[in-house]
């Protein structure tokens, strides 16, 4: 949350991102919708929970983004706009699942969650095979940077439609592994530590592609005329593959795969028409929220049905208001989160950055923690305040989207699967659990 310059980084070069956020908004507690990368993505794309988008796992396991389900694209695509997807997808790979399927005119990058950025090979476990993709057919660059790639295919897209309203959604893959940043930032950042250095270094060079990317806009004579948003998929990995690290969370506990702040309060930076200037926004809001601000600005005569998120422009453009006071997170079966005001409670939690004392899966079954008293998130107060636990688990109970709760039995620490959950509280209730 704090590797760019403008969250407080020291030991980073950021200009880019920092101009974006002396010409626009910047969120100190905005949130991805999950913190790992294919039902974050989801989340963003349709503007929905990743279980309302029906994907809460990597795709590679779960088949990907089911074609039923309405994107961004699908959405301005029908306004008249032309529509690019740039760079990583991570959101199906098999034919109906593609970017070419979910509403993208043009599409150019790779599949898989992750890629080797000269060979193009998915970076994973053997056997690697080469993953690179051009409108639905197999393309091949060998030694070409993928960064420079990405930047080159936005500015094609962005002069071969400037007569016209168009749509990118520019998925850069790093510092997201392997960490393969361009050489001269590696010169740069040299006296740092590994794997902080290579981390930084991956963090300048997206920096400095964004940078290259706005100047394009300039040049096309599109940048006034452009609504800009930048977001982290979910926090820092220690995988690895990553080399154990390198990403700076700040005071925020936890890293990708995990609830706590570390895996889920990203950096979230909005310039564009309108859009106040310099601002820091403070109240919470999510990615699910970006598909209906999109359809605020546009003028999107139909929004899509089923979003659960909420337009942000009135708070861009600087009305000091909250827009939600609750905000709900699932993974795969067994593992979910509720943040309710200052409250937050996370079942079957996970923290691998060991960076605090291990997790104890019976007493730390249900973890409870209030952000404004400790954001660290470091002791655990359900004990303290059993009844509030009790409450937000209620809270939680009643979403739409809520998995099959263990009730939890307070001094006792024991646990069993409620089997009463109606289908009503599965289902939710017209106008409830939506976070509004």
């Amino acid at each position: 949350t704090l590797d760019l310059n403008s969250y407080g980084a020291k030991d980073l070069f950021t200009p880019n991102f920092d101009r974006m956020a002396e010409n626009g908004v910047r969120f100190t507690q905005f949130y991805a919708g999950s913190s790992v990368c294919s039902p974050s993505r989801a989340s963003l794309l349709t503007g929905k929970s990743p279980s309302g988008a029906a994907l809460t796992g990597n795709s590679g396991k779960t088949g990907g983004l089911p074609p039923e389900q309405v994107t961004i694209a699908e959405m301005l695509k029908a306004e008249g706009y032309a529509t690019a997807h740039i760079g990583k997808w991570h959101l199906g790979k098999d034919q109906g699942r593609r970017p070419e399927d979910q509403g993208f005119d043009y599409t150019f990058g790779h599949m898989e969650g992750c890629i080797d950025n000269y060979s193009h090979f998915f970076y994973w476990s053997g056997p690697n095979y080469h993953d690179l993709w051009e409108n639905g057919k197999e393309v091949y660059e060998d030694g070409y940077f993928f960064q420079d790639s990405l930047v080159e295919k936005a500015r094609r897209f962005i002069y071969d439609n400037r007569d016209q309203p168009f749509f990118i959604y520019l998925a850069i893959n790093l510092p997201h592994y392997p960490l393969q940043p361009d050489a001269k930032w590696l010169e740069h950042y040299k006296d740092l530590p590994s794997p902080r250095k290579n981390y930084a270094a991956c963090v300048s060079t997206v920096d400095e592609k964004v940078g290259q990317l706005i100047t394009h806009l300039e040049s096309a004579g599109e940048l006034e005329n452009t609504l800009i948003i930048f977001q982290s998929d979910h926090g820092r990995s220690v995988e690895e593959r990553t080399m154990w690290g390198g990403g700076y969370a700040g005071p925020y506990r936890g890293s990708k795969f995990g609830f706590f702040e570390g895996g889920l309060r990203v950096p979230a930076i909005v310039m564009g028409p309108g859009v106040a200037k310099g601002v820091e926004i403070h109240q919470s809001a999510m990615s699910m929220d970006l598909l209906p601000t999109i359809a605020d600005y546009c003028g999107v005569s139909k929004m899509p049905e089923g979003v659960e998120g909420t337009s942000l422009r009135s708070m861009l453009e600087g009305e000091d208001e909250s827009i939600r006071d609750t905000m709900y997170w699932n993974m795969k079966s067994d593992r979910w989160a509720i943040r309710h005001g200052p409250w937050k409670l996370l079942f079957n939690p996970k923290d691998d950055t060991k960076d605090y004392p291990p997790l104890d899966p019976k007493k730390d079954r249900y973890f409870l923690v209030n952000l404004e008293m400790d954001n660290t998130e470091g002791t655990n107060l359900v004990r303290t305040y059993p009844e509030k636990a009790q409450e937000l688990i209620e809270v939680y109970s009643k979403w739409q989207h809520a998995l099959p709760v263990e009730e939890w039995k307070g001094s006792r620490d024991e646990w069993k699967v409620t089997r009463e959950v109606t289908r009503d509280v599965r289902r939710g209730t017209s106008g409830k659990g939506r976070g509004k």
